[in-house]
């Protein structure tokens, strides 16, 4: 038996239907991303287990015991939410220790959680401050702290990295990684960005509209993508996506396995850019992205933009005629549908 399972959940809000019907099972000591665009239901699904909304229909189960309906306080889940919510006139040490205060634990076992949980996130020196007196990343920790110290069966995650810099969202990711592998909790994490859903998860789930469209490792989506949506929601930069009917000679590289009203993908790294014509697909350069340690070019070719990722540094520039060559060996081939036919 799993040890967190969906069956058939539903949440309508009136006559709209937010999510319509996810089904999955989690194992203990997992580390799940809910991952999606805006609006596809990813952290509706996290409050629906949380207990912070009513599922409409659907079983939730946990460790074999049946929460579909119980109170959120009574479900031993714990949640790390994107606006920190804590409690601004409160010390770190107060803030953690909250909710066992409540629940009477013995103060001396308190202080003996807060402190080991103060020292797995470097918060030690920080116990005695109040939350306007820490930065945006310290503030996070205390939140992931204030879970840690409840150990519950389960931590929630919505997006709590939303509110840093970049450079203090990369750190604060990682720390969440080590703190995943030494605690070994099951965890849910929700999330828009897929840096962090691809170093973070044992197994991503991909959320549109309500509905789950795969679920797999980082790896399995990225390279054994379901559909388009799959497809192009996973990695950066996208998949290019290349229409049948615009680029003719494509459906040689396929030896006719791909339909006239098909697409074919491929990531911009198994496009190469050459300089100069030549023969097969010709393009013009459009843009050229110089990041240091990777190029990306972005090429016109019959009115289709391209995106090739090479490791060297480009002499091309913005304007010039190039030949593009794609490495047949990574192609994904899909119907005019967006299913997957075959990866050559």
């Amino acid at each position: 038996m799993s040890y967190l399972e969906l069956k058939n959940v539903k949440k309508s809000f009136g006559d709209a239907h937010i999510i319509k019907g996810v089904d999955l099972k989690i194992e203990k000591g997992e580390f799940i991303v809910f991952v999606g665009p805006s609006g596809c239901g990813k952290s509706t699904l996290l409050r629906l287990i949380a207990g912070l909304e009513p599922i409409s229909s659907g079983q939730l189960m946990l460790d074999g015991r049946d929460i579909t309906y119980a109170p959120s306080g009574k479900r031993d889940l714990a949640m790390v939410f994107q606006s920190y919510a804590l409690y601004p006139h409160m010390s770190v040490y107060d803030n953690m220790s909250f909710a066992l205060k409540l629940a009477k634990v013995d103060p001396a076992e308190i202080k003996t959680k807060v402190e080991r949980a103060a020292a797995q996130l470097n918060l030690t020196n920080y116990l005695q401050r109040t939350p306007k007196e820490l930065s945006g990343g310290q503030r996070q920790r205390v939140a992931i702290g204030r879970a840690i110290v409840r150990a519950p069966k389960v931590f929630l995650f919505d997006e709590p990295l939303s509110n840093l810099d970049a450079a203090l969202r990369g750190n604060t990711r990682v720390e969440i990684k080590k703190l995943h592998e030494s605690l070994g909790a099951t965890t849910i994490y929700v999330t828009h960005d897929q840096v962090e859903a691809m170093t973070l998860a044992d197994r991503v789930v991909v959320l549109k509209d309500g509905l789950i469209e795969q679920v797999g490792s980082p790896l399995d989506l990225y390279d054994r993508p379901a559909n388009r949506f799959v497809a192009q929601f996973i990695g950066m930069p996208s998949m290019n996506m290349l229409p049948a009917q615009a680029l003719p000679g494509i459906a040689q590289m396929t030896q006719g396995r791909l339909p006239i009203d098909g697409f074919m993908g491929v990531r911009p790294e198994g496009v190469r850019v050459l300089p100069g014509n030549r023969t097969g697909l010709q393009g013009r350069v459009d843009l050229i992205e110089a990041l240091g340690s990777d190029t990306l070019i972005h090429v016109d070719v019959n009115g289709v933009n391209m995106i090739a990722r090479q490791n060297e540094r480009t002499q091309l520039a913005e304007g010039d005629t190039v030949g593009v060559e794609i490495d047949p060996a990574v192609l994904h081939l899909f119907n005019r549908d967006g299913r997957t036919l075959a990866t050559a």
